[in-house]
């Protein structure tokens, strides 16, 4: 058996897994036999984790001279409907016969008894994935203008779709789908959580009272920001594809933009666990307010209601990052030593963020 340093385990062959007390996240021999069922390469395969792997898991794997990307769900038992990579696989799919830049899906596993869980294979990209430092073929001012361009002009891209009719219509329904995510992560906070935070309640009322009309329906990433996005490698700044569609639904396009504008990182801005591309403080970046105007200026959307997206957002953030807390405490997430610890102020600081956005007065210590 093989661990990484963050404590995936990879193991040989099938007689290894279950010689385990708990399932690994890659059995070569099965993975191999799935490949060559798909004419994915040949030979022997070697590998490596990709990503920190918070949610869904992702793997670089490389036959001969061939890259694949493999992509997995957790280990069971976890709700399916937040892991379900036959439909993100599909989705992506879809989108990319639209034109909207998304790796190309090569082979998707819907059986369970091959790793535990369905996965997908993708084509590998080469490319740069812009986090905390500026790579430096995009570092002149030009070049990170260009680049905060190019994030807001991909999400254009992506609500530009048409989901009226066909295949990506099925994907959800848009009537309601604010009511049903104030709804659906109320009940989520009290089966995550140990800890009284009464914040939760108070921002989750205000949502519910005062939800906007919806003025569009759009095909939602769910958890779009620069880190989910890969660029060409050299200038000018181009996406190449968007990545990690877990979270896609078919909804309020606003939801996309509050969540991207609320987690931004600007200069003099406050530093939340989710801050996950921390370079846009630097000159040469849009501000929040220049990305909200380049959006402005490239659709015919009212963004008047805008800040309530922003703490729906960080609202629904917090109730994930609880859920991620509470599996730390119990002991389900030994290897992480930085993430998940940090949440027990970073989700009350994500809810004093939310009730920013919110207008709400200070919650009294």
């Amino acid at each position: 058996m093989h661990t990484t340093p963050d404590g995936r385990e990879v193991v040989a062959t099938r007689a290894d897994a279950e010689a385990l007390d708990s399932p690994p996240l890659l059995i070569l021999d099965e993975v191999t036999a799935f490949l060559d069922t798909h004419n994915l390469g040949s030979g022997p395969l070697s590998w490596e984790p990709i990503g920190d792997g918070q949610s869904n898991i992702t793997y670089r794997i490389r036959r001969g001279a061939e890259d694949f990307v493999l992509r997995r769900g957790p280990r069971p038992p976890l709700p399916r409907s937040t892991h379900d990579m036959v439909r993100e696989a599909r989705i992506q799919q879809l989108l990319r016969t639209q034109g909207v830049p998304v790796p190309e899906i090569l082979a998707v596993c819907e059986d369970d008894a091959v790793l535990g869980v369905p996965f997908y294979v993708m084509a590998y990209l080469d490319g740069l994935v812009i986090t905390n430092s500026i790579p430096d073929s995009l570092s002149s001012t030009e070049q990170r203008r260009a680049t905060s361009e190019a994030v807001v002009d991909t999400l254009v891209r992506i609500h530009a779709v048409d989901v009226s009719s066909g295949d990506l219509a099925a994907f959800g329904k848009p009537d309601g789908y604010l009511q049903r995510q104030v709804a659906r992560f109320s009940g989520l906070w009290d089966i995550n959580t140990t800890r009284s935070l009464p914040e939760v309640a108070r921002i989750g009322g205000w949502l519910a009272d005062n939800i906007p009309a919806s003025s569009a329906a759009a095909v939602l990433h769910g958890d779009y920001r620069p880190g989910n996005l890969m660029f060409a490698p050299s200038a000018p700044a181009r996406v190449i594809a968007v990545l990690d569609w877990e979270m896609s639904a078919i909804g309020d396009p606003l939801a996309d933009l509050g969540y991207l504008t609320a987690t931004y990182s600007e200069p003099g801005s406050e530093s939340t666990p989710l801050e996950l591309t921390g370079v846009t403080r630097n000159p040469g970046y849009f501000t929040r307010a220049e990305v909200i105007n380049a959006y402005r200026d490239r659709t015919d959307l009212d963004l008047e209601a805008l800040p309530w997206y922003q703490a729906l957002a960080l609202w629904k953030a917090s109730i994930f990052c609880e859920a991620i807390y509470t599996r730390w405490l119990k002991g389900e997430r030994p290897h992480d030593t930085r993430f998940a610890p940090s949440l027990e102020a970073g989700v009350p600081q994500l809810l004093r963020s939310a009730a920013g956005f919110a207008g709400l007065a200070p919650a009294p210590l």
